[in-house]
Formats: C-alpha cells, structure tokens, sequence
C-alpha cells in the first residue's frame, strides 16, 4: 500500500445495531507527506466509549485530544493541521465548541470550515471534527 492506515477497523464492530460492512481508518497518511484524519466526536478511541453525553463543549475536548493522538501516531502534530471541518447539530453550540477548539489550535492558524447538520451518526454525539494536516520535512 502506497498510504499507511492508522487504526482500522470495521463498521460492523462499531456500529452493531446497523447492518454496516465498511473498512475504514482513523487516518490515513499520503505518501508519507499529508494526514487525513477522519471526523472524530465525543468518543474514547481505546474503549469505543461516548463521552461527556449532551455537553458539546466536553465532547469537543475528546475530538481534539483523538486528533491529536492520531496526528501523533502518523508523525504530525497539532501545529501541522491545515484544514479542519466542525459539524455541528445544533447552531447554539458554536460558541462553545470554537472556542475549545481555538484553545487546542492557538497559533496554528489553520483553514476552518463550520457546518451545521440535522445528526450525526449517533443520536449522543454534538460535534464532529476532521483535520487534515502535514508531516514535516525530515520527520
């Protein structure tokens, strides 16, 4: 495989009460240069366990602690994200959530795209991030 693939898994073991069959990845590093890091929510990526149930904010603080453990895994860090994407459920939690994620980016600086959606794969998740970041020269 030209990409390296962090964490897979598939949909049948994360989601058991859908009649899902998808192999997927938690992040994926092109060539070597570039991570994708798929949209992380509320959830403990060791125990599959939700967290922080209907606090936007606290789900918020696990994404970004999963993105940047996966950055991490693939030779990236925080400071190499940019681009990310927030998906909200609900408008009134932009607030919040910006400014936990602006905690975790301070001085990074990266492009931000906010959508607002009717739900998210599981009725308890509020927020959804994904990031794309880079793996820098010599690393």
């Amino acid at each position: 495989m030209i990409h390296k693939r962090i964490r897979t898994f598939n949909t049948k073991d994360t989601y058991p009460e859908q009649k899902l069959d998808n192999d997927l990845c938690q992040a994926v590093v092109a060539r070597g240069t570039m991570v994708f890091v798929r949209g992380q929510i509320g959830q403990n990526l060791d125990t599959s366990e939700s967290v922080a149930i209907g606090d936007a904010a606290g789900q918020t603080e696990q994404a970004m602690a999963n993105i940047k453990m996966l950055l991490e895994e693939a030779g990236s860090k925080l400071e190499d994200i940019c681009k990310i994407t927030i998906y909200l459920v609900d408008p009134r939690y932009r607030e919040s959530v910006y400014r936990t994620v602006g905690k975790w980016l301070k001085g990074v600086f990266p492009v931000s795209t906010g959508i607002v959606v009717s739900a998210l794969a599981r009725p308890e998740w509020l927020v959804e991030i994904d990031a794309t970041a880079v793996i820098p020269d010599g690393e």
